[in-house]
């Protein structure tokens, strides 16, 4: 048996989702979710296999819910199911954990073959989404990585720093306390070598992050 968790936030896909599954004896849906916060809740209470993740979500995206989850419980495999192609979204889709990316238009025996897939441990590109996978990940292992001194959690909080927010509100962003935060920009303003925040904020915009 297959557990898994729909996070959609349309209500018509939503249902035509519940009903390809309602007739699948080896799936079980054991939730449904509107909302990133929703579904981290839902995974915290339900333990699934899999999420079926929309990722363009009200609030919280599917791709920071995605990022949070894939840290805090690895064995559940997330399976992006959305509308977005566009390389940016693969990329941070990808890097934050997610097992499989499907656009929306794939037919309902490619979304179950997927979930399947993904259950079983396999990562799954669907037919649509493949070559753009493909095409964006090759770009980004030539294009070089901004500030590459910093480790990718690290960048992260600086981005979220340029981008005005505090450290209490970055840590409530992140799902992490703040003393972590704190940490974290320490280790940021020692790596790059500057006395404080203004510096750090200026050395991110030089580097694209925080626009």
């Amino acid at each position: 048996m297959i557990r898994i968790i729909v996070v959609e936030d349309h209500p018509i896909f939503a249902d035509g989702l519940l009903a390809l599954f309602r007739d699948l004896p080896e799936v079980e849906v054991v939730g449904v979710a509107a909302t990133a916060e929703a579904a981290i809740e839902l995974v915290e209470r339900n333990a699934p296999d899999v999420i079926l993740m929309d990722l363009q979500l009200p609030g919280m995206s599917g791709v920071e819910a995605t990022a949070h989850i894939s840290a805090r419980h690895p064995a559940v495999a997330v399976l992006a199911l959305t509308m977005l192609s566009d390389d940016e979204t693969i990329i941070a889709a990808v890097r934050a954990g997610a097992r499989g990316y499907l656009l929306k238009e794939a037919p309902p025996t490619e979304i179950i073959r997927s979930l399947q897939a993904v259950a079983a441990g396999q990562v799954v590109f669907g037919s649509s989404a493949g070559s753009r996978v493909l095409s964006a990940l090759s770009a980004e292992t030539v294009r070089p990585r901004p500030l590459p001194e910093l480790t990718d959690r690290e960048r992260e909080v600086l981005d979220l720093v340029a981008a005005g927010l505090t450290n209490h509100a970055i840590a409530q962003r992140l799902f992490l306390s703040e003393k972590t935060i704190r940490n974290h920009v320490s280790n940021i303003f020692a790596k790059l070598g500057v006395s404080g925040r203004a510096e750090a904020v200026a050395r991110a915009r030089d580097a694209d992050l925080g626009v």
